[in-house]
């Protein structure tokens, strides 16, 4: 009896604390938004985003912290910082609270309160005041990656400070056809239903999404569309069709009124810079440039991940191997296909295929240019993607030694966005659906060989969003609306 009664007591406890835990984190949420939408002060809790959370989403975020960091980090702390942020007169900015409250059970006892922790840790952020001017941008097409970056463009818009998607070109635009792309905007098969609202407003040829008039263009050509008849300027456009390459074909956009700059969401050839936010964006002059890439999935995946490596540990030799998610440039079913074997089923095989990921080393990461072979395997899934890195290296290592190096990363300095360290055995390409960092690497499938100086690493990437998130942050960076951060 005596058991059964401390069973109970112990449930009743934990379940109490618990709820005490579930009630601060809606008032959270609440913090949150108030931040997002009346101060463009965006709360991430080590690198995961915070905005639009449900409560149990909010808490799952938290053991994920508590796993990464190796101490808990409780909904009220994170809940008392929000509220000191809130309170201050901080400039907009995008903020870890995971690592500001990680800092504060470390640091709390130098400190009064919370407000004093806060105002010491975000001093160079109080009082600024915003700089930025908010940059028009077009999407140039509109299938999987464009409504995915027309998603992402509308859900991080907040006050509209810094992106404002005004525009959607296509080839047509009759009402029947805008009605299809709002369907297809609303819903996706492996992404899920849009959680905002899409309005067809067929008489101005628009969609309004969340608010927010988005003009639906037609054109065949890109010189031939005069933006400035739909009041934009200046503006980024985003070309997601994949039809123009080069910095002259590409070039023709400019020609239309009301672009400045263009981005490219494939590899680019010829002059166009080819570039892997958080790994080599800053060697790009954006005043100066007119045109970029943002490369690849595949080279958003790996090039963090070699990055890291090479300035550790120093790469001699390696081979990269990508399994890859099959993408509409396959046949459904057997047919003729200019590339060899692409042609085959893609739902039913796996595809031996190229890939393009040595080729962009020498545009990204230049001195590592011929020390690589790569080759891809196209499979039937429809989302989600690995890269297997077989790396020969100059030191000798440990995998333990390895992991910390990319699990330090992760948490710590330029590539944070970039790398997410995974930890659970039970990993699958379905758990990376959504994932919005570029590279998400298995520290469990890491392989050291007996000479401890080859290494195997497994990187996991959403070829698609994870994608669509670099082209968004590289994006902010060439229109110049970045705001500060604290990572």
């Amino acid at each position: 009896m005596q058991i059964t009664e401390k069973a109970n007591a112990a449930y009743e406890t934990q379940l109490n604390e618990w709820i005490v835990q579930e009630k601060a984190a809606i008032e959270l949420i609440g913090t949150i938004g108030k931040l997002w939408f009346e101060k463009s002060i965006e709360l991430i809790l080590f690198r995961n985003q915070l905005v639009d959370r449900s409560v149990s989403e909010i808490m799952n975020l938290h053991l994920y912290a508590k796993n990464i960091v190796k101490k808990t980090i409780s909904v009220n702390d994170t809940l008392a910082i929000a509220t000191a942020i809130y309170n201050s007169d901080i400039c907009p900015s995008r903020v870890d609270i995971g690592k500001l409250a990680f800092e504060y059970q470390q640091e709390k006892a130098n400190f009064k309160t919370v407000n004093d922790f806060v105002g010491n840790k975000l001093k160079g952020f109080i009082g600024l005041k915003s700089t930025i001017s908010p940059k028009d941008v077009v999407l140039f097409g509109f299938g999987r990656i464009g409504r995915l970056a027309a998603r992402e463009l509308i859900s991080q818009a907040g006050k509209g400070e810094q992106l404002r998607l005004r525009a959607i070109v296509t080839r047509g635009n009759s009402d029947e056809e805008i009605v299809k792309r709002a369907d297809l905007l609303r819903t996706d098969s492996v992404h899920g239903n849009f959680p905002g609202t899409v309005i067809e407003d067929l008489e101005n040829k628009a969609l309004i999404i969340n608010g927010h008039t988005v003009h639906m263009i037609d054109a065949k050509n890109p010189e031939d569309v005069d933006y400035t008849a739909y009041g934009i300027d200046n503006a980024l456009l985003i070309d997601n069709t994949g039809v123009f390459r080069d910095d002259v074909e590409l070039s023709r956009h400019l020609k239309a009124k009301g672009i400045s700059k263009v981005l490219l969401t494939a590899p680019a050839k010829g002059n166009v810079p080819n570039v892997v936010h958080g790994v080599n964006h800053e060697t790009v002059d954006v005043k100066k440039q007119q045109i970029f890439s943002a490369a690849s999935c595949t080279t958003n995946a790996i090039m963090p991940i070699l990055y890291v490596i090479d300035k550790e540990l120093g790469i001699e030799k390696g081979h990269i191997e990508t399994v890859h998610s099959y993408t509409n440039d396959q046949n459904l079913l057997d047919n003729y296909h200019k590339k060899s074997r692409r042609g085959r089923s893609a739902a039913l095989n796996m595809v031996i295929t190229e890939t393009g990921a040595e080729s962009a080393l020498k545009k990204v990461l230049p001195h590592l240019a011929g020390k690589f072979t790569a080759n891809s395997v196209r499979v039937p899934t429809p989302n989600v993607s690995l890269a297997i890195l077989n790396l020969n290296i100059n030191k000798e290592v440990t995998r333990d030694e390895v992991n910390e190096i990319i699990r330090n990363y992760a948490l710590n300095g330029s590539l944070v966005e970039q790398i997410q360290y995974a930890f659970s055995n039970e990993l699958v390409s379905s758990d990376i659906i959504g994932n919005p960092c570029p590279s998400v690497f298995d520290s469990n499938a890491t392989i050291i060989s007996p000479d401890k100086k080859s290494i195997v690493l497994y990187v996991w990437y959403d070829n698609e969003y994870g994608y669509t998130r670099q082209v968004i942050r590289f994006s902010k960076h060439i229109a110049e609306v970045r705001r500060a951060t604290y990572y």
